[in-house]
């Protein structure tokens, strides 16, 4: 097991270091997780990288993760380079707080400090888990600079958001616990941000995705919510009962209820979603966004896009 994470970790510093390209190049963003969570964006980034070259960042705007992601790409020949975020939602302040840092934004967020103070070592040159640089106020001030770039970084895509290919690899998910979509309650539960207008944003897309679901599929209903795991107590319990009620209701109804989560990748998130339910009847899908191909299609499409 150690040998199979020390070779992924060194895929992902370069997936192609022997190869030379010119053209675009992916700066593909990422949380991070668990071996298993970047293991799933590593063989993501292996199958794009078939087609165009693709460098991985984990981290939630680490400056650090950012700057040797972008190095690697320029060693590899690649004349401009586009930041794909592979976050459920762009309404986020790890995602402005990363424009700052590729010098896509004027202002640094207020949040880009707090961003700098947390530890999120790369697992490419800190395989151990220890952090390369440290948490002194010389590594926090160096995370708030934005990194130094050869070649341009010309521009940050929008995330996942309410794309129809996400709307797809939810309804399949769904698909695979269905038995009588007619009879069936889908309940689509996401992580959620804090703020309550990011958090409204979110529930916009996902109000997006259950309708293109609709259009495929015929479930009884499809309702979404956020867990807003990281809120405040209250927030946070608010969430929480207001997910109990809907699967409540619906199974209420005498429906069967599927839950689907809209994560990337199954890492804790969806343990929490279980643990809010005890006792509540339902079903839950089997994997989260990660792994399906459609995400390679969406990752290159992003990149394609003109500005």
């Amino acid at each position: 097991m150690l040998t199979i994470r020390i070779v992924l970790l060194v895929f992902a510093a370069s997936l192609v270091s022997a190869t030379s390209f010119a053209g675009t190049g992916i700066l593909l963003l990422a949380h991070g997780g668990n071996a298993e969570w970047n293991a799933r964006v590593v063989e993501l980034a292996r199958t794009i990288d078939r087609t165009k070259p693709v460098e991985v960042a984990f981290g939630m705007a680490t400056r650090g993760n950012m700057q040797a992601a972008v190095d690697r790409l320029a060693d590899r020949g690649v004349t401009e380079i586009v930041a794909v975020p592979l976050f459920v939602s762009s309404w986020s302040s790890v995602v402005t707080a990363t424009e700052y840092l590729l010098g896509l934004r004027a202002e640094a967020p207020p949040a880009l400090a707090l961003f700098a103070k947390m530890e999120h070592p790369d697992p490419v040159t800190s395989p151990t888990g220890a952090s390369p640089v440290g948490h002194d106020a010389q590594a926090a001030s160096l995370g708030t600079t934005p990194v130094a770039s050869r070649v341009p970084i010309t521009r940050m895509t929008p995330a996942l958001n309410g794309h129809r290919l996400v709307a797809g690899i939810l309804t399949a998910r769904a698909q695979s616990i269905s038995r009588n979509p007619a009879e069936e309650a889908v309940v689509i539960v996401a992580h959620g941000p804090s703020p309550d207008e990011d958090n409204n944003r979110w529930l916009q897309d996902m109000s997006a995705l259950a309708m293109a679901m609709a259009r495929t599929e015929r479930f009884a209903s499809i309702d979404y919510l956020t867990v807003r795991d990281d809120a405040p107590k209250a927030i946070r319990d608010g969430a929480a009962a207001q997910l109990r009620a809907v699967v409540s209701a619906r199974a209420g109804e005498g429906r069967r209820v599927l839950i689907v989560p809209l994560l990337l990748s199954f890492g804790g998130i969806e343990r929490g979603i279980a643990t809010r339910l005890e006792g509540l009847p339902y079903t839950m899908a089997g994997a989260a966004l990660l792994p399906d191909d459609r995400l390679v299609t969406w990752v290159l499409e992003m990149a394609d896009q003109a500005p």
